[in-house]
């Protein structure tokens, strides 16, 4: 196993031997109030139960399945919406990237960004994201296999960027349909060191399940969430809003934000127990 890595972003650290992280927000920004209500609940229910917090929404959904699916309200726009979250609630934000033009407007306000999955694989991306010199979020493609992953973290960290965390959101199984391999979590912690993280809520997701639009079942993102968690990870990913069945996007896979509380009560339990153990970094025995 190679040495943990630890990644520091604002007033968060993210470490598979340290106590989880949360990366939360409503999956797609819907307008300046919605966020920062939405960025109040959100820290001050992680202050309380004294868990990190990067704030997260998207500025463009550009992998949308049909072409009247709403996209969100654009770069700039969201810009300075993230920068009002950061100055009025002091949390990290997060957002993606779909184009090498995008991460140097995005790296002036954001502390981290994400790369999508489908296009975890595009070197240039990588590269013009990694030299921002800001954390980096790197989803595996639901096409990727978890020994995959130390190749595109390589195409990030050879910009000399190692603020590296990978996200695990399930592999594309049959039609329409996703499933998350618990056994990559702990992989990819082995075979890379970085930070590993579970999307619990696009795990959870039915791709183009509902024929114009993604499907999803949001009562199972906890399962995946406290699976995961009992492995010894760095940190959750989980997609929430105030009322999911009207958000423009994602709405069927997102946790309902007066859950997430009773939702992080039980995973911070067993992280605790999972790392109680400073030998078994990443929840793996040794037989």
């Amino acid at each position: 196993m190679v040495a943990q890595k630890h990644v520091q972003v604002g007033n968060v650290t993210f470490g598979n031997d340290l106590p989880f992280c949360l990366i939360a927000g409503p999956c797609s920004m819907e307008g300046r109030n919605h966020a920062l209500e939405m960025a109040h609940a959100l820290t001050e229910m992680c202050s309380e139960l004294g868990i990190g917090l990067i704030y997260k929404s998207s500025f463009d959904k550009a992998n949308r399945t049909s072409v009247d699916g709403n996209r969100g309200i654009g770069i700039m726009p969201a810009m300075s919406i993230f920068q009002e979250v950061k100055d009025t609630y002091g949390c990290p934000v997060i957002t993606d990237v779909h184009s090498e033009e995008q991460c140097a407007v995005v790296g002036e306000v954001c502390d981290m960004m994400q790369i999508p999955a489908f296009l975890c694989r595009q070197t240039d991306l990588l590269l013009a994201a990694g030299q921002t010199g800001k954390a980096i979020n790197v989803k595996k493609g639901q096409f990727l296999a978890p020994w995959d992953m130390p190749n595109v973290c390589k195409k990030v960290a050879s910009t000399g960027n190692e603020n590296i965390l990978i996200t695990e959101r399930g592999s594309s199984f049959g039609y329409n349909t996703l499933v998350t391999d618990m056994r990559g979590l702990p992989q990819m912690a082995e075979d890379t060191g970085y930070p590993v993280i579970i999307d619990c809520t696009h795990s959870v997701q039915q791709p183009g399940g509902q024929g114009n639009s993604s499907g999803g079942r949001r009562e199972l993102a906890p399962v995946i969430a406290r699976s995961a968690i009992a492995l010894g990870i760095a940190g959750v990913f989980a997609e929430t809003h105030d009322d999911p069945d009207k958000a423009i996007s994602d709405g069927p896979n997102m946790i309902p934000v007066h859950k997430l509380k009773g939702v992080l009560q039980t995973l911070k339990a067993l992280d605790e127990v999972a790392k109680g153990n400073p030998v078994d970094l990443v929840g793996m025995a040794t037989y």
